[in-house]
């Protein structure tokens, strides 16, 4: 009535209530009076935005990719956004006098979009797809700190980048190429699969060839041990007959010696029974021969007795004219009467 309204606003609006070129009031989620012919209301979000974006660009090796992702951003400084867009509201129409608020969108994205060039025009194709979240923090930080933003009073939230896609030629180059790349590794893989399996069967074979010489070398060492403890067993045998030798050698030089000295008694006994006979036979000289044989017949034997009688009846026989014996007297001589025949006889 009479121009006079009654206006209220959401809790994610922030409201300028601008009177004559002077702001009456602001805040957020304001409700007033107004004079319309007089009073202009500047409406502008409070809550972050989110924008998606796609773009084209050129990486170092000349090969266009597209670009996919979403930002987010709110106002911060309402005064600085009022000075650079016109968010003033039409309350009678519900929108915008102007389009200013959706240029905020793309001043945003042209922002990214011109930092992301830069990056991406110093990147070869391959570096470039897969450098997306490498990408993504360093355009954040650098939207971040851009001037621009800061002019407009805008804060960037959040940037992320979803996708980056060569043109559908290259993509399919691409994969012909990681194709070929996989099979060559699969069958790398096969020939080192293969390749393993080989050593393995080297390993095997060798730690049974290393088997076998380990226990040779100890049937060896057993051997030498064997060889050398029958040495020993030798080499004490042979001291045991060295001494058995010498101990022999040793009695047969004291057998020798003895012998030796047996020898010299003898031959001195010898001698002095050869000088006793001597002397003898020097005090003998002098006797008659008859005499010494009737010396000798002393003490003899009846049978010796005869046995001479009859030698020197031989002797002297060319001296005997004739000679009687009778039988009886034979058979006297060959059987002697025994010592008791003869007592009994008497």
């Amino acid at each position: 009535m009479f121009g006079f309204r009654f206006v209220k606003f959401q809790p994610s609006e922030y409201v300028m209530k601008v009177k004559n070129g002077q702001v009456q009031r602001q805040g957020v989620g304001l409700s007033f009076y107004y004079y319309e012919p007089t009073t202009s209301v500047v409406v502008l979000p409070v809550s972050s935005v989110d924008v998606p974006f796609m773009f084209e660009e050129i990486t170092a090796d000349y090969q266009t990719v597209t670009i996919q992702g979403q930002l987010s951003y709110r106002i911060v400084d309402y005064m600085k956004i009022t000075q650079s867009l016109n968010y003033t509201y039409n309350l009678r129409k519900n929108r915008y006098i102007s389009d200013d608020p959706g240029k905020l969108d793309q001043r945003v994205i042209t922002t990214a979009k011109v930092l992301t060039k830069k990056h991406l025009e110093q990147m070869p194709l391959k570096e470039a797809i897969q450098s997306s979240e490498r990408l993504a923090s360093s355009m954040k930080r650098e939207v971040v700190q851009s001037e621009e933003l800061e002019k407009l009073g805008v804060e960037l939230m959040s940037l992320s980048i979803l996708a980056i896609l060569p043109n559908k030629e290259t993509m399919r180059a691409l994969e012909a190429q990681a194709r070929e790349e996989i099979l060559r590794q699969a069958d790398e893989a096969l020939y080192v699969r293969r390749n393993a399996s080989i050593e393995q069967e080297r390993k095997v074979k060798e730690n049974e060839l290393n088997t076998e010489i380990a226990v040779e070398t100890k049937k060896q060492q057993i051997r030498e041990t064997q060889l050398h403890a029958e040495r020993s067993v030798k080499q004490k045998q042979n001291e045991m007959e060295q001494e058995q030798l010498q101990f022999n050698t040793a009695m047969e030089e004291r057998k020798q010696q003895l012998i030796e000295l047996t020898i010299a008694n003898q031959n001195a006994e010898a001698d002095a029974k050869a000088y006793e006979i001597a002397a003898v036979m020097n005090s003998l000289q002098q006797v008659e021969p008859s005499v010494l044989q009737a010396m000798a017949n002393m003490g003899m034997n009846s049978d010796k007795l005869i046995a001479l009688a009859f030698q020197e009846l031989a002797e002297n026989a060319g001296k005997i004219g004739q000679l009687n014996i009778s039988p009886d007297l034979l058979q006297g001589l060959m059987n002697p009467p025994t010592r008791e025949q003869g007592g009994r006889a008497r």
